[in-house]
């Protein structure tokens, strides 16, 4: 039996990895990388590593084993059919008879563009008979306290959301229930909605980073039409510009902030506050 993480080399699965590591040995550890290379550190930690692509079918044959736990974490080739890159995995889990897979999804409260192909995932890994947790991630700190360098010399935050707010977490306290999930009981055929202990809006954000920096830092709302242009303006493809400019529409709408409890719940203790987060990312900032 071996607990296997897809996508290990990521943000997430990296935070993953190394959280399994400090409650299972190495060797029962399996990171599912697409490069080697990028993951000779885990090598070097003993983890076992398994080159495979979402999109080539064929490198998830024989993968698996029976009673194997596996995460999904979900692709982030928009571009490039998520639903079918995940059905591939599913249908290499189903053959191999494991004991669980779990998918990171979005909260079910999310209805943006963002969110379909998490809700076709779900209904795939549902519809395979495979014992599944679905892990409703709402969104990461990450998402914006890795952005602060044109916030700092702009003074300004720039969203479409109105004064929505946000009920975000660290991707470590993401990755806590994912590891709590992967090594513990009793979680099958489970649905959980992930999201922090304390919601908060980009006033609130635009207020925390003033505070933290002493420099007079502004919340500007914008249009998602507007905030679709800044993004394709800064670079994003424009699809990929549409699709967040929606999501900052669904935080207006309330879509992602989430009170059930169920991240502290499963991580055993409280989610990583917003403070938190921006002070640690200001100390890393150039």
């Amino acid at each position: 039996m071996s607990i296997v993480v897809t996508g290990a080399t990521g943000h997430l699965g990296r935070h993953v990895v190394r959280q399994l590591l400090e409650k299972v040995p190495a060797d029962q550890v399996t990171a599912v990388v697409r490069d080697r290379d990028r993951a000779a550190d885990l090598a070097a930690r003993g983890v076992r590593l398994a080159v495979a692509d979402y999109n080539t079918p064929e490198s998830f044959d024989n993968l698996f084993a029976a009673g194997d736990r596996v995460l999904l974490i979900s692709g982030n080739e928009f571009d490039k059919g998520r639903v079918q890159q995940h059905t591939v995995v599913i249908d290499a889990a189903r053959k191999a008879g494991v004991a669980l897979l779990a998918y990171t999804s979005a909260p079910s409260s999310l209805t943006a563009a963002l969110a379909d192909d998490h809700r076709a995932t779900e209904k795939v890994l549902v519809g395979s008979g495979v014992p599944y947790v679905l892990l409703g991630n709402g969104w990461y700190h990450e998402n914006y306290t890795e952005q602060l360098a044109p916030v700092l010399e702009h003074g300004a935050v720039v969203q479409a959301a109105g004064e929505g707010r946000i009920s975000s977490a660290s991707r470590a306290d993401y990755a806590a229930a994912a590891v709590a999930v992967l090594t513990g009981e009793g979680h099958e055929n489970t649905a959980y909605e992930l999201g922090g202990d304390e919601a908060w809006s980009f006033a609130e954000y635009a207020a925390e980073l003033s505070r933290q920096t002493g420099k007079e830092i502004a919340y500007h709302p914008v249009s998602t039409e507007a905030y679709t242009g800044i993004l394709t303006g800064a670079g994003l493809p424009g699809p990929l510009a549409a699709v967040l400019a929606g999501v900052d529409a669904a935080i207006e709408k309330g879509e992602l902030v989430v009170s059930t409890g169920d991240l502290s719940r499963l991580i055993g203790r409280p989610t990583t506050p917003l403070a938190e987060a921006v002070a640690a990312a200001l100390r890393s900032c150039p």
